[in-house]
């Protein structure tokens, strides 16, 4: 098996945009409202077109597998909030029954949320950590070292860059991709929110944030020889 990663292209958008869906698979979050073209103009194209440098494919013997969105300084890219916004307006997503059913879900649990003054799920904006990430892998190369080879790739970008550090947000019932996180050199940080709208199995998701920082006199690229992979985060992570 012969693993490539690079920095994407333009010529690489079609097959990108082909993977976001299949990447997803298995995830509780593969398909938050149940329309691909608006969740993708959320979590993969705002990235190909505003910081395509810090966005990273994975091929294995020529075929793209996954891909892994990265943004240096958070302040100066939309925030998921405002790319949501835009999505909902630009789809009409409230005209169509599976993402009004959704949307009106998150809406009461936002509701509650407030009721009993509890935190709620949103952006993260912390200059410690100014960078962010999405990583998605296909079912087919899950366990064979791909998402941590595109991790250490991004993170060596994030140190040359000058950053002083990244965060990235999952869902804290999703142990199998925080244990991998933190294999990567990620802790927890802060409350555990409700997602608003997301179940599994009936149940309510919480938002893990988790924050890395370069550690001091380490090769990065130890961190790739494991093939150590997260479950499925979908586009939360």
């Amino acid at each position: 098996m012969m693993t490539e990663i690079r920095t994407f292209a333009e010529q690489d958008r079609a097959e990108l945009r082909a993977l976001f869906g299949p990447a997803g698979q298995g995830a509780v979050t593969a398909s938050l409202w149940g329309h691909e073209e608006s969740e993708a103009a959320v979590y993969l194209t705002p990235y190909m077109d505003l910081e395509p440098e810090s966005l990273f494919l994975a091929f294995v013997d020529g075929d793209m597998v996954g891909y892994l969105a990265g943004c240096l300084d958070s302040t100066r890219f939309p925030s998921d909030s405002e790319r949501m916004s835009r999505a909902i307006t630009g789809h009409r997503l409230f005209l169509q029954r599976r993402p009004m059913a959704f949307f009106l879900r998150a809406a009461r649990d936002g509701i509650g949320v407030m009721i009993r003054r509890q935190p709620l799920a949103g952006d993260f904006v912390d200059t410690r950590w100014p960078a962010h990430l999405h990583i998605n892998v296909a079912p087919q190369a899950r366990g064979t070292g791909v998402a941590a080879a595109l991790m250490g790739r991004w993170l060596e970008r994030v140190v040359e860059s000058g950053a002083p550090g990244c965060h990235l947000q999952t869902l804290a019932e999703n142990t199998r991709a925080v244990r991998f996180f933190e294999h990567m050199g990620f802790v927890k940080h802060g409350p555990t929110p409700l997602v608003p709208g997301i179940r599994q199995d009936g149940h309510r998701l919480h938002q893990q944030t988790m924050v890395w920082a370069p550690p001091a006199g380490q090769d990065l690229r130890q961190r790739q020889t494991t093939g150590l992979e997260p479950a499925p985060a979908g586009p939360t992570s």
